[in-house]
This record gives C-alpha cells, structure tokens and sequence, in this order.
C-alpha cells in the first residue's frame, strides 16, 4: 500500500513539474518572439520611413532640376542649332548677328551667320538681292523717294515658287499698298525666334505650321504693271529691322 501511494505522488509530481516546465517554455517562446516582431517591425518601420521619406525627397528634387536645367538648355541649344547658329561668349567675334534669348548657358548669346536662312525663290542658288533699277533698289535702307525702304528684295521668278525661309507657323494674311494705291498680298510667317512678311506673292494657305523648305506660295507677276522692273519678293522683319543678315 505505501509503495504504491508513494508511485503515485511521484507520478503525479512528474507530471506536475513536466507542466509547469512546458508553462514556462511556452510562455518565454512567446515573450522572444514578440521582442523580435517587435523590434523587427520598428525597424522595417523606421528604416522604411527614413529611407522612403529621404529617397523620395531627393529623387523628387533631382527631378524638378533635370526638367528645369536639361529642358531648358535642349530647347534653347536646339533653337539655336535650327537657325545654324552656336551658343558662346559675347566676347568672341559673331560672323553675323547675335540673337538673345536663344541660350541658356551663362552670359553667351546665339551666333547667327551669315546667310543662315534657306533659299527663298525656287529655281535659284542663293537669295539674290535686287540691284537698282528704273523703279529704285533693293537693298535694305535703300532710298525710296523721301522714305527708307525697311525691307529687302530678293530676285525671284513671275510666278516661281517661295520657299518657307525657316521652320515656323504662318500666322495669317499680310499686305502692303505702295504709295501709287497698288496692294500687294502675303503671308506672316513665324518661329520661336523670327517674324517675317513675304509679300509680292499669292500663299498656298495662311495658316499652319510650316518645315524649313515647303513651299509656301508663288510670287505675283510685276511685268505686267511695272515693265522692265526687277522681279522680286518682297521681305521685311515683323519689327522692320534688317533681313540682310539671315539671307
């Protein structure tokens, strides 16, 4: 009888203590990993918050700067590699005319040469300008009784074929009446850096836009008003200052 009494309180005993030994396994198991969850979680969390707020910061600023300082200076390098001109310094000789606003880069302006624009007449190698004829001259300034004439004439053909000078758009009809009540038709054409009149000519259209070259028009017959003049389009800056240089 004592034996077994005394096996059954050391089995109950065992049985006892296995227990609380898996109590305690238990409950240690799951204080160790909420520490590590925890910790883990807080530093996933600041680590993902510092790192995102930081990259995102920089990357957004990075961003703003490229689109400012890139695109600025592509649009303004481009504009003026389509006239033929270069970006540099002012203080270097321009064989031709310095256009502003065109660069970006620093103090420099665009060097535009001479003869920088396509020829406008069909069928001619180069923008010829009108020499002096019974009805006066061609040139820019020339003398045209007691005023300037603020444009230049280039030789063209009776009814030859105007090229676009420069890319742009043609923004509408133009016209000029000389002092005799005679009027003469044209088109406005326009870029990003140039404002030209084309007159003397009768325009395919308008409006739209126009590439380098297109054919624009054809020029009107002079013969048959003025017999023996020299004839020519008619071509005159938007502000009346000096074509001579791009042609």
């Amino acid at each position: 009888m004592e034996i077994r009494l005394t096996a059954a309180v050391i089995f109950y005993y065992t049985l006892f203590t296995l227990s609380v030994e898996a109590e305690k396994a238990k409950d240690h198991k799951f204080v160790s990993l909420s520490r590590v969850n925890t910790g883990d979680a807080e530093v996933r969390r600041n680590h993902t918050t510092a790192d995102d707020g930081k990259r995102q910061t920089v990357a957004r600023n990075k961003t703003v700067k490229n689109k400012k300082v890139v695109f600025g200076r592509t649009q303004s390098k481009a504009t003026c590699t389509s006239l033929g001109g270069i970006c540099q310094p002012t203080r270097y000789i321009c064989q031709g005319r310095y256009l502003k606003d065109t660069c970006s880069f620093g103090n420099t302006q665009c060097c535009v040469p001479d003869k920088a624009w396509s020829v406008l007449c069909a069928g001619h190698y180069h923008n010829r300008i009108r020499a002096c004829d019974v009805y006066g001259c061609g040139a820019f300034n020339s003398r045209r009784g007691a005023r300037l004439h603020k444009a230049a004439d280039l030789v063209c053909d009776d009814y030859g074929v105007i090229n676009a000078p420069f890319s742009g758009i043609l923004s509408g009809p133009v016209g000029h009446t000389d002092p005799s009540g005679i009027q003469y038709d044209g088109v406005k054409l326009v870029s990003a850096v140039h404002c030209v009149k084309l007159l003397n000519m009768r325009p395919y259209r308008y409006m739209g836009s126009v590439t380098r070259g297109d054919a624009v028009g054809y020029l009107l017959p002079l013969q048959d008003r003025f017999s023996g003049i020299t004839s020519h389009l008619k071509l005159q800056m938007c502000d009346r200052s000096d074509p001579t240089p791009f042609i």
